[in-house]
């Protein structure tokens, strides 16, 4: 495998991203329960891909999720929307016991894992002294596949990232989710904030 500082994804102008350094691609699904909430992830499978590859951002390959170039045949407008500026500028921090929590909502994907039928974890917050309650906030925000949710221990202390592999994932109906920590650098040549 090639070494991490050669992992990086590169947002192509108007066209794919391309994904660099051997990065696994992987199939992810929800695990849900009987009643239609989201628990846990489950690995679908490894797809096989080359040392360097592309993946659709246009939406209308015929061969996802990678790209077959029909970007260059149809209206497809690659500008890059997205806030660039500090996480921590857009985050709202929600204190319980021993425990905070960091929402910057405009990653959201509505994947789920933050709540179910009974509560969420903003509620939760109210009983985090019970350590029990607190395990489970932290669960849950270890599910969180966007980065929308982080926690800490205290405001003073760094958020606690969950240990994920370097590797990106085809979510059904949902965004390609990379972890691990790897380099995505905008089209401008900047990079994004790792979450």
């Amino acid at each position: 495998m090639a070494g991490d500082a050669e992992q990086k994804i590169t947002v192509r102008p108007h066209g794919p991203y391309l994904v660099r350094g051997k990065i696994p691609l992987v199939r992810k699904s929800q695990v849900m329960s009987e009643h239609g909430e989201p628990l846990d992830w489950n690995l679908d499978g490894v797809v096989e891909t080359a040392e360097t590859y592309r993946l659709c951002r246009c939406g209308r390959s015929k061969t996802k999720p990678f790209c077959d170039n029909t970007h260059t045949l149809v209206p497809f407008d690659g500008g890059e929307k997205a806030d660039t500026g500090p996480i921590s500028s857009r985050e709202k921090v929600f204190e319980g016991e021993k425990i905070i929590v960091k929402d910057d909502h405009s990653l959201c994907m509505h994947a789920g894992y933050c709540g179910n039928r009974f509560t969420n974890i903003w509620k939760m917050l109210e009983d985090s002294a019970d350590p029990e309650v607190r395990a489970k906030i932290i669960a849950m925000v270890g599910m969180c596949p966007s980065g929308t949710l982080t926690h800490a221990p205290d405001e003073k202390s760094e958020v606690v990232e969950p240990d994920l592999p370097k590797e990106v994932a085809v979510v059904a109906d949902g965004p390609l989710w990379v972890t691990g920590g790897i380099l995505v650098e905008r089209r401008d040549g900047e990079p994004l904030e790792a979450r």
